[in-house]
């Protein structure tokens, strides 16, 4: 009997199966429809606010800013610089080719973006969600996109306009045109944009002339332009420029012997721009400018307060003096000079602008040791003592707290004008006890510290921080008759067709007496006494009208020496910026003799007058012969009263000797 068939599904036969190849046409199929939708959704989405590509061409550049000095001579120049565009076959060829080594190694293969790099640094985004900036991975043709047309915010909408503003100059240009418009508009530091600004602003040479090395260290520059700038850290550039031929060998850019060779050619930075003075001014003014005039539109020009010759012998000395005293641990120094109306003349915020550009003048606040004694001594005066009152040297406790001399050694019976020019800290202490040190702290702030001064009974020593800015601003009223002159460097902003945009003159005059007769009087004739036979006798220049101050922490990590003759105060301080102690550097010392050197050779210069509000000064020593066995005789007496043992809790005593 035969057997029925299966009962039918009436689905009919079953299909055959797909052959591998259909298989894998059938997947290529789906999954191409797929990467197209994906790939018009992508373009629909972040095409929608595309930036406008028909002014491909145009430059656009912040405004510069020169700063003249108050004779109206170049200080320096800060903004964005452009140079006419280079034709890329006129560079040397090395000079592409170490930006495409560095930058862009596949650039001559891919179609404006790199697969892989993007790979890399999605992966590297992923695992690093600390909220910190996204990796890169863009191509030259994806930098030059955002140099033109994005803004550097790192998001991944601005990256996906980015890919696609790629893809088109692709597109639309060559490899050698996206390259040369590259090596054209990238911002190469110092305010350089282009491969020939950066070339003059760095080496002062046109790109046509380039080195290897030199081409290198540009190209290094694109990771970041101010961390790798010779300019800020030379040994960082070069290491980087380093890397930069490393990678050049590597694919087969150029040979080692060609790299070996460019070891051996020395890199030589544009000496103008190595050697611009008054960089620490020109950065402190440069932060006022838009803060008085808005975010400039246009080109600017600022005429400054500051006097170049002045300044250039500041630099000079402060570096002449730091050189001198390093053996003692000194290491960094600030000077500031200020006139009568508080024109800053002179301005000077560290050793060498190419090591450091952290400005010690305005920035730094450090303990004032003795230096601030005067403005105990002024609230004494103005409550009644003279010069000629008398005090006993002798020990004290204030609280908890006991002062003590240098030497241990206790004076007697003196005057007020002797503890001054002996800076004895006994008195100082017992002086501002008796007149109130809230009373000592207005009378700071009335003439100029701005800094917040603590009330305690280690105060009338100095144990109060301050920058030299304030120092010499608060200075300033015993060298002008008694006003107040807060320090500043802008004289007038114009735009560069003349239009004045701020005028310091205008609605500005905060000119006010802070000192009175016979405060002054007494004040003067005892900071005469300091730089005459006093602990500032080093800083003496003999045959002009002189008073100051000298100021030393006690544990030998701050000296100061403030000094002023008519209309005119200059003040110098000197340390370490770690805050560690220096060898027995006193106020007397190192930055006595920086104030000495500098006051030399600007006292011809400046034809000062004596000092207004004083009677006139003593007659002068005889000889400096005789002047210089006074001085020693001095030594053997009274010892270094440049410094006080401090106190187990904190810095707080303070002073110094004649030297």
């Amino acid at each position: 009997m035969a057997k029925a068939p299966p009962p039918s599904d009436g689905a009919g036969p079953p299909r055959p199966g797909r052959s591998p190849l259909q298989a894998v046409i059938y997947w290529t199929l789906v999954l191409g429809v797929w990467a197209l939708i994906f790939v018009v959704a992508f373009f629909a989405v972040f095409s929608v606010d595309l930036p406008d590509t028909s002014k491909l061409y145009d430059v656009k550049r912040q405004p510069s800013i020169s700063y003249l000095d108050r004779s109206g001579g170049l200080v320096a120049v800060r903004g964005s610089q452009f140079a006419p565009p280079v034709d890329l076959d006129k560079l040397p060829p090395y000079v592409p080719k170490a930006f495409v080594a560095i930058e862009d190694r596949w650039f001559y293969w891919h179609f404006g973006f790199n697969p892989w790099g993007i790979a890399r640094s999605q992966f590297y985004d992923m695992t690093h969600r600390g909220g910190g900036p996204l990796r890169g991975g863009s191509t030259i043709t994806q930098q030059l996109a955002r140099n033109l047309f994005l803004t550097p915010n790192q998001t991944y909408r601005r990256k996906a306009q980015e890919l696609i503003l790629a893809i088109w100059l692709e597109a639309k240009f060559s490899k050698k045109q996206i390259l040369e418009l590259y090596l054209n508009r990238v911002y190469f530091g110092e305010g350089a944009y282009g491969i020939e600004a950066a070339s003059q602003r760095y080496f002062g040479k046109p790109a046509a002339q380039l080195s290897l090395g030199e081409s290198a260290m540009l190209a290094g520059l694109m990771k970041g332009p101010s961390r790798y700038s010779p300019m800020a850290d030379t040994a960082r550039s070069e290491r980087r420029a380093t890397t930069v031929l490393d990678e050049m060998v590597r694919i087969h850019a150029i040979t080692p012997a060609e790299r070996d060779a460019a070891f051996q050619q020395p890199i030589r930075v544009n000496p103008v721009l190595a050697s611009q003075r008054a960089q620490y001014f020109t950065d402190w003014v440069d932060d006022q400018v838009r803060k008085l005039v808005g975010q400039p539109t246009e080109d600017l020009v600022v005429e400054t307060t500051l006097d170049l010759p002045l300044q250039a012998s500041a630099e000079q000395s402060v570096q002449a003096g730091v050189a001198s005293a390093q053996a003692q641990g000194v290491k960094q120094a600030a000077l500031i000079s200020l006139d009568g109306e508080g024109r800053v003349r002179a301005y000077v915020g560290g050793v060498s602008y190419l090591q450091s550009q952290f400005d010690r003048a305005t920035s730094a606040r450090r303990q004032a040791g003795s230096s601030f004694k005067p403005f105990v001594y002024l609230t004494a005066m103005e409550a009644g003592r003279t010069p000629d009152t008398p005090v006993v040297d002798e020990p004290i406790t204030i609280g908890t707290w006991t002062p003590r001399n240098y030497t241990g050694q206790y004076l007697g019976p003196i005057t007020l004008e002797i503890a001054l020019k002996e800076s004895i800290n006994t008195v100082a202490a017992r002086l501002a006890n008796e007149v109130g040190t809230s009373n000592v702290a207005a009378t700071a702030h009335r003439l100029g510290i701005a800094s917040p001064i603590q009330l305690d009974p280690s105060m009338a020593l100095g144990a109060v921080e301050v920058s030299p800015m304030e120092m010499a601003q608060a200075y300033a009223p015993f060298s002008n008759g008694g006003v107040f002159a807060k320090g500043y460097g802008i004289e007038r902003i114009r735009t560069a067709s003349g239009r004045v945009l701020y005028d310091h003159n205008v609605g500005n005059d905060q000119r006010r007496a802070v000192i009175g007769q016979p405060a002054l009087s007494y004040m003067i004739r005892m900071m005469r006494g300091v730089i005459q036979s006093g602990t500032g006798a080093r800083a003496n220049v003999k045959g002009y009208d002189l008073a100051g101050k000298t100021g030393t922490t006690s544990d030998y990590r701050d000296a100061w020496f403030i000094g002023y003759t008519g209309g005119f105060v200059t003040a110098v301080w000197v340390g370490k910026d770690d805050n560690t102690p220096m060898r027995k550097v006193t106020g007397g010392g190192a930055p006595a003799a920086i104030w000495h050197d500098y006051m030399t050779q600007a006292l011809p210069r400046l034809k000062t007058e004596g000092i207004p509000g004083a009677e006139a000064p003593a007659p002068a020593e005889p000889t400096d012969a005789i002047g210089a066995i006074i001085n020693g005789v001095n030594d053997l007496l009274h010892g270094d009263h440049e410094a006080d043992p401090p106190p187990a809790q904190s810095r707080q005593t303070q002073e110094e000797a004649p030297h």
